[in-house]
């Protein structure tokens, strides 16, 4: 299960992000599925980050962007609020980004990970930015002075890391089927082995962690590691887990769509949010302990009843507009289909995981304005035209195009590669 999409892109031009409307509990702007979920201490800001590549900062008295972060080259996977307002974005590119509200790049960048990151995590004090990856280790980064620490020990990807609530320990989980608490600061590891991978983890107000796995099942553990029961979430792999902020409620979301709210005290579960109907990447409660955020697969971040279950404002999903709508019967228009839920055909669409086709052929590999392209795209000498298009698909984009971060997908048919540029040279021309 691939929870990260490797794929490149910039989520917003300027102008879009001044275009944005409040959106009846709904924050609508990003091009992808909303990978991550940060609220403020004081619950009025709201950071998300997604497969887009973006992370978006939020008012949420007015539900509009406030501002949009450009930085990383792969999917924003997690998001965190630091102490002094700051806010850190990390992702499938390894790297961690520092930013100041209102400042256009990041302040300082954290590298070090050899893989994609999957999980963050800020020390009780807001001294420490714990970071969980994808090349098997935990790194504790100072935030005073700078410094690194690397925990190693899980033998498969981390996807989730959380500090106790007295700052004394730090818990991490994988793919290897542990719970590794770490004691700090000597970075000695208790090893709890669970029956199934595990790919989120949080810890409540006294302590206790909790564990969502991909057998569906919460698991919840003391602080020391020793079992304190289990609930059946949900019949699928649970995704991402919050807990609110008095201890008193867990949210935990499954691979399909289904969000469960547990009641962590009874161990049981009270509700299931209705209408979702897609894939939820992750969720968050306010601090009023009743409102949970969940960000959704169409790119949208919805407000909830966590008490009664019930959308706040207009959660209405509906059915998303075909956007080949208009080329139905066409041939080269069924091929693009694969392409679409990266690429728009027009300048005027929101973009999504890449960047928009518009006035393709007689464009410069890499030269979009706007859009981050890798360093390795943009050495290359190629102008796209139906010819380079065709070669990109016959011999694949791994070849083609080395160091690209665009799936590797082969037409094969040299009559479906002309089909397919013949419909690109008339939908991107207009």
């Amino acid at each position: 299960m691939d929870l990260t999409l490797r794929l490149a892109t910039v989520l917003l031009t300027a102008s879009l992000l001044l275009a944005l409307q409040p959106a009846q509990a709904q924050l609508a702007g990003h091009g992808g599925p909303v990978r991550a979920i940060a609220v403020s201490v004081d619950g009025k800001t709201v950071l998300s980050g997604s497969f887009d590549t973006a992370a978006i900062r939020w008012s949420l008295a007015t539900e509009s962007a406030e501002q949009v972060l450009r930085f990383h080259s792969g999917a924003v996977n997690a998001v965190a609020f630091l102490g002094d307002g700051r806010m850190a974005t990390a992702g499938a590119d390894g790297q961690i980004a520092i930013w100041v509200p209102g400042r256009p790049q990041p302040d300082r960048v954290l590298e070090g990970h050899a893989g994609p990151i999957a999980g963050l995590a800020v020390s009780p004090d807001a001294s420490k930015l714990a970071s969980a990856s994808w090349d098997h280790t935990v790194r504790i980064s100072s935030l005073i002075d700078g410094g690194t620490r690397v925990l190693q020990g899980h033998s498969q990807n981390v996807n989730g890391v959380a500090f106790a609530p007295d700052g004394k320990s730090l818990v991490s989980v994988g793919y290897d089927l542990t719970v590794r608490i770490w004691r700090l600061p000597d970075g000695s590891a208790e090893v709890v082995t669970v029956p199934s991978p595990l790919n989120a983890v949080a810890i409540s107000p006294d302590g206790e962690i909790v564990t969502g796995a991909a057998d569906g099942k919460l698991r919840m553990l003391s602080a020391d590691g020793k079992g304190n029961g289990e609930v059946m979430a949900s019949a699928t792999p649970i995704v991402t887990l919050a807990i609110s902020h008095d201890g008193a409620l867990i949210a935990a979301a499954a691979i399909d769509g289904t969000v469960t709210i547990v009641d962590r005290k009874t161990r049981s579960v009270v509700r299931t949010l209705a209408g979702l109907g897609m894939p939820v990447w992750s969720v968050a409660f306010l601090p009023d302990g009743a409102t949970l955020l969940t960000g959704n697969a169409d790119g949208k971040i919805r407000r909830w009843n966590a008490l009664t279950g019930e959308a706040i404002g207009l959660n209405v999903l509906g059915t998303p507009a075909d956007p080949l709508a208009a080329y139905a019967g066409d041939h080269g228009a069924e091929i693009f289909r694969a392409c679409v839920a990266c690429h728009t055909l027009s300048e005027t669409e929101v973009q999504r995981a890449g960047p928009t086709l518009a006035g393709l052929f007689g464009r410069r590999i890499a030269s979009l304005p706007g859009y981050r392209f890798s360093d390795a795209l943009r050495a290359m000498d190629i102008v796209w035209t139906p010819e380079t298009v065709s070669k990109l698909f016959e011999i694949g984009p791994n070849a083609y195009t080395p160091g690209t971060k665009m799936p590797e997908q082969h037409i094969g048919s040299a009559e479906d590669r002309r089909a397919l540029t013949d419909f690109l040279a008339r939908a991107t021309s207009k």
